[in-house]
């Protein structure tokens, strides 16, 4: 199963760019998503942002993703 994380675009620079995931950056290439700018959305995986997303959607899978952690946690 592969997963993708949203992130928020936070500096660009060509082809690559710094991410914003719940407070942690990672450089990841925005080869596949030429027109994405700072403060877009995006899922990444494996160190590629692969599709853009709205701001609602990211914010929601991002939540959901620290119900989780919860679990994990609780266990």
């Amino acid at each position: 199963m592969c997963l993708a994380v949203p992130a928020k675009i936070i500096e660009r620079s060509e082809f690559l760019g710094t991410v914003d995931i719940s407070g942690v950056t990672r450089e990841v290439s925005l080869m596949l998503l030429p027109d994405a700018v700072v403060g877009d959305y995006v899922l990444i995986h494996a160190g590629f942002a692969i599709q853009a997303i709205d701001e609602e959607e990211a914010l929601r899978t991002l939540e959901l993703f620290k119900e989780l952690e919860q679990y994990e946690t609780d266990s």
